[in-house]
């Protein structure tokens, strides 16, 4: 699955898996799903997680199917009909830095360890991929990196702005070296 359209760069991947629920956040002055709130035992520090929800008919939802417009015309001819799952909010304390996690489900879009979530960033009138194919809850961290908000992934793989694209912030081991 790919979150972008064709005229867009690639997106650094992720394994297909995510986490989903109805409801909303809010916390650290970053809203999410049109503000509602997280419960008052939330903790800043913790960041504020992204909960997806339907949101039919809705310009969110709108703007979702069109960012996802292939995967969705992939999904049909195999005869599926995906849910579209959204949150939306920003990202750093610029106007107008509008991001918008989008999910997809449906049997060919999700495997055993869940669905993919895909962000998109949204400059002025500009859509782009930021980061693809998530893999567990997501949460939007206080700490930020050139002007934009971490993003924390199954509570431990923490992703940075690197000033095109989120950029994962584990190391990738090295292949073992062969000795003759």
């Amino acid at each position: 699955m790919s979150c972008r359209p064709r005229h867009l760069p690639p997106c650094p991947p992720r394994p297909a898996a995510w986490w989903a629920a109805p409801g909303g956040v809010a916390a650290m002055g970053v809203a999410l799903l049109l503000g509602a709130c997280l419960p008052a035992h939330a903790r800043a520090d913790r960041g504020a997680t992204v909960v997806l929800a339907q949101h039919p008919g809705t310009e969110l939802d709108r703007q979702a199917r069109q960012l996802q417009a292939q995967d969705l015309r992939d999904a049909h001819a195999r005869g599926e009909h995906p849910v579209v799952l959204t949150a939306s909010g920003p990202l750093s304390d610029h106007a107008g830095d509008m991001a918008l996690f989008v999910q997809l489900q449906s049997p060919s879009l999700c495997g055993s360890a869940g669905c993919s979530t895909s962000v998109f960033l949204r400059r002025g009138d500009r859509w782009s991929c930021v980061l693809d194919s998530l893999s567990g809850p997501v949460r939007i961290m206080a700490q930020t990196h050139g002007d934009m908000h971490d993003l924390l992934v199954d509570d431990g793989d923490r992703w940075i702005w690197n000033g095109a694209t989120y950029a994962d912030t584990q190391a990738t081991p090295s292949p073992p070296a062969t000795g003759r």
